[in-house]
């Protein structure tokens, strides 16, 4: 009989496991023997911090390649195919979301191995529920164009659909170009267009503020440099 893939949430950031990850989470984490992850360095912190009773050098710790192929991921299962549970662990949030963990959790469908999702954070979706936006039609985008220009021409066409379908759009920058994102969105959205920065999310520092942009152009700004943040645009 095969073993299930269970898509293990990591932390946000450094903070408590227990502050954020229901008990039933770590429970499953800590029992599991075989993990896949984006990158190892992190996934040791993670697994680490959620205090195992095994040392994690016993541990079987896979990296997923950035473009897994079916072939990378049919020898990642192997495990599975054979019995044992395996847990998907991102560098943050939950699996399958924004990193290539979703080409995995595909590959165990086709493989008929149970895919089992765990309870945990998404700053997706904490952003989301954060911003008072529409919830019930939303879009997420990753990186944005980092050259000014073509940055500018995408926030203009996430704009235009905004106005046009109330659709709430999500995206993301580099911690250090934060800055220069809010000032990028403030020189080319329009002024009724309601913008929402959700930064360091979970974490005692969580720092989350949504208004119009003509408000966003008269507030003083905390120093965002280096702090995780989800970025979205929309209606109210």
């Amino acid at each position: 009989m095969a073993g299930c893939l269970y898509l293990v949430p990591n932390l946000l950031g450094v903070v408590p496991p227990q502050n954020v990850l229901p008990e039933t989470t770590l429970a499953v984490a800590r029992r599991l023997r075989h993990f896949v992850v984006e990158n190892a360095k992190p996934a040791r912190q993670f697994l680490k911090s959620i205090a195992l009773d095994v040392p994690i050098a016993t541990l079987s710790i896979e990296a997923l390649p950035a473009n897994p192929t079916p072939h990378d991921c049919a020898v990642l299962l192997g495990p599975a195919r054979t019995g044992d549970d395996m847990g998907l662990l991102s560098d943050a949030g939950c699996p399958g979301v924004a990193d290539p963990g979703a080409a995995l959790v595909a590959a165990a469908h086709r493989e008929s191995v149970r895919v089992v999702p765990l309870v945990g954070p998404s700053s997706l979706l904490l952003a989301l529920m954060a911003s008072g936006l529409n919830g019930q039609s939303f879009a997420f985008h990753g990186y944005l164009p980092v050259a000014a220009e073509a940055r500018s021409k995408r926030l203009r066409q996430l704009d235009d659909d905004a106005t046009r379908t109330g659709t709430t759009h999500l995206f993301i920058e580099t911690p250090y170009r934060n800055q220069v994102m809010i000032a990028a969105v403030l020189a080319t959205c329009r002024a009724t267009t309601e913008f929402c920065v959700a930064a360091d999310l979970t974490l005692p520092s969580e720092w989350i503020a949504s208004a119009p942009v003509s408000a966003w152009k008269k507030r003083s700004l905390p120093d965002l440099d280096k702090r995780p943040a989800m970025f979205l645009i929309g209606r109210r």
